[in-house]
């Protein structure tokens, strides 16, 4: 069933669903949900094709070679071990599939790509007239079965077998294995697909300026129109919106935009009570990060996300993404990343809460409707000691009966805490 969400600004909704806005206060069973999901589409060399797939930080750490088709310590896998130093979950999408699978006599590459040449077929006959047919990467086995014909053999995760009848050989190399190409329409079709999963952090490991447009297109959607609440993480692109994180710092490599990958599961990993100002940078990427105080400052101004060099050591400048035009309803406090968490993780539980328990259920009635203002209430109980928000006072949550008999209207207020970033400190000596 497709559900509504995302802004509103009058209850003048079709399809039912939680939609829900945060601004800025005027100045003169409820769970929370976890972080660590980031989504990307990848250039490989192996594995799934035309759709998405989960790998989890200990898939990724021990399976490495059946999912991408290397060593976990591969220079080919440095960007996703930029992700994972963080990330928990990543939801991948192969933007080059549609390639050629390599093959021979006796099977095809599972796959397509050029990874599907590095594999081998031995065939050695057994005493007892069967054969072992062992498959092998650059040279190491990962595949051993014993049958007695080529019908008996089966799927293995690097390849299918033929039914060539079976023949002893030393080795027989797959060969004819090629990656397909990576256009704009690949990076559609994995947005497309992404749109029905749930994460934090979109990455944007691009360098061309319309695919990034794309990515912030997108991330302005999924944000405003269906309730999708993540943020997207581009490189040199200022979008002026809370909702992506436009990285300054480029990288001695072939894909300068390659430190998108790093900051995206930092992104991902950071709890709402946190914040990765000041973090180091842990990954093994030559970052550029030469500038001087009056380069930060204009960063900062600007909403560039940078690392700096501290004493040597590569740390955040701020948590901030690239909003940098301010209003009544959205303030300074939505530049902040921190503030963005929380809000983030209020709106995709309530709606959570409500899509799950209360949509289609519960009679909007006065006590369907403190049951509702009741998980709200304990919800942010828990965001108030975890210390995510501060001074929760639940008298400033009202739940009441919208403009028809199904409508509910939530009224809410949150003092939303960030980490220390600036101390001024008057000494006075006596």
């Amino acid at each position: 069933m497709a559900l509504g969400g995302g802004t509103f600004l009058s209850q003048n909704k079709v399809l039912p669903g939680a939609y829900i806005n945060f601004v800025s206060a005027a100045r003169a069973s409820a769970q929370l949900g976890e972080r660590g999901y980031a989504a990307v589409g990848l250039s490989l060399d192996w594995g799934v094709e035309d759709e998405i797939f989960e790998v989890t930080s200990g898939d990724f750490q021990t399976d490495s070679l059946r999912i991408f088709g290397y060593d976990y310590t591969s220079s080919e896998l440095k960007y996703l071990r930029e992700l994972f130093l963080h990330a928990r979950t990543v939801y991948c999408y192969r933007l080059n599939g549609g390639g050629k699978k390599a093959a021979n006599t006796y099977a095809q590459a599972l796959y397509s790509g050029k990874r599907g040449n590095d594999l081998t077929i031995c065939i050695e006959e057994t005493v007892d007239e069967g054969y072992d047919v062992i498959t092998k990467l650059d040279g190491a086995e990962v595949d051993r079965q014993t049958v007695s014909k080529a019908e008996e053999l089966k799927e293995n995760g690097y390849v299918r077998f033929l039914t060539a009848p079976l023949a002893e050989t030393a080795g027989t190399p797959l060969t004819g294995g090629e990656n397909g190409s990576v256009t704009g329409l690949n990076h559609q079709e994995f947005l497309d697909k992404a749109e029905s999963f749930g994460y934090n952090v979109l990455i944007c490991p691009s360098s061309d300026d319309e695919i990034k447009s794309l990515y912030i297109a997108y991330t302005k959607r999924m944000r405003d129109e269906t309730g999708a609440k993540m943020q997207c993480v581009v490189y040199n692109k200022a979008a002026d919106y809370e909702g992506v994180i436009n990285v300054k710092n480029s990288v001695t490599d072939e894909n300068e935009a390659a430190l998108t990958y790093w900051t995206g599961g930092l992104m991902a990993g950071c709890e709402i009570n946190k914040s990765v100002l000041n973090a180091v940078y842990d990954g093994e990427l030559a970052v550029n990060a030469d500038y001087t105080q009056t380069q930060l400052e204009k960063a900062i101004k600007a909403g560039e996300f940078v690392l700096h060099s501290v004493s040597g050591v590569l740390r955040v400048l701020a948590d901030i993404n690239s909003l940098v035009t301010f209003s009544d309803t959205k303030g300074e406090d939505f530049a902040d990343n921190q503030t963005v968490r929380v809000c983030d993780r209020i709106a995709n539980d309530i709606a959570l809460i409500f899509n799950t328990r209360y949509l289609g259920t519960v009679p909007n009635d006065n006590a369907g409707r403190t049951a509702l203002w009741n998980d709200i209430v304990k919800h942010h109980r828990q965001l108030n000691d975890i210390r995510a928000i501060e001074d929760f006072d639940e008298e400033d949550i009202t739940v009441m009966r919208g403009d028809t008999k199904r409508a509910v209207v939530v009224n809410d207020a949150v003092s939303i805490v960030s980490a220390m970033s600036k101390l001024y400190m008057t000494v006075t000596v006596m």
